[in-house]
């Protein structure tokens, strides 16, 4: 019987004190070195200076004949970036990727800080919410009003608005949409998804 093929062999790093980083380091047709692995880890710092969020970091090390290939996919911010390099050696590989990605990443990062200072400028909406009894009604008919509050609509991205409504409690979310600046409303669904109201422009 023919031998069965190799797997390709992989290295983990984990910067855990806030759950920013994970980094897998995997090496195809080519033995493990941890020089190697250690300055993929290092030139992804670059990258990681830009984005505020957990960064999920996967690179493929792979030589084939005279090809060296880097291939490097990050998870950051619910955006995905990708860059590949093929030189002669792996270290120049790597350094090729990464300037892609800190390339992409600088974008990003651009972007977002536009959206945020042109809604900062313009002011953040308030909008009133209120809680309405389901069995009580006041006089005429209209249900009875149980709590009112006033919140500040904050300008963000929809990727924002649904990582922000993720990690907290609550049914809904109101927020400015940073792409149009219309008030927005984001739902849990039953389903476990969730939903986004806006409303139609004129």
């Amino acid at each position: 019987m023919p031998p069965a093929p190799s797997r390709p062999k992989k290295s983990r790093f984990r910067e855990r004190q806030d759950g920013a980083m994970q980094i897998t380091v995997t090496f195809r047709h080519v033995d493990p070195t941890p020089p190697l692995k250690a300055y993929a880890e290092e030139k992804l710092q670059r990258v990681r200076k830009y984005l505020h969020r957990p960064v999920d970091a996967h690179v493929i090390l792979s030589v084939s004949k005279e090809r060296h290939v880097a291939e490097i996919t990050l998870k950051a911010d619910h955006v995905t970036m990708f860059a590949e390099e093929e030189t002669h050696d792996l270290y120049a590989a790597i350094d090729l990727a990464i300037d892609k990605l800190e390339h992409q990443a600088q974008r990003l990062h651009e972007k977002r800080r536009r959206h945020k200072g042109a809604a900062a400028a313009r002011g953040v909406s308030e909008v009133t919410t209120s809680v309405l009894a389901a069995d009580r009604r006041q006089p005429g008919g209209a249900p009875e009003v149980i709590r009112t509050q006033r919140v500040p609509a904050k300008p963000l991205a929809i990727e924002e608005a649904v990582e922000q409504l993720a990690v907290s409690g609550d049914e809904f979310l109101v927020f400015t949409n940073a792409s149009n600046q219309r008030l927005a409303v984001l739902y849990r669904r039953r389903d476990g998804n969730f939903g986004l109201i806006e409303p139609e422009g004129r």
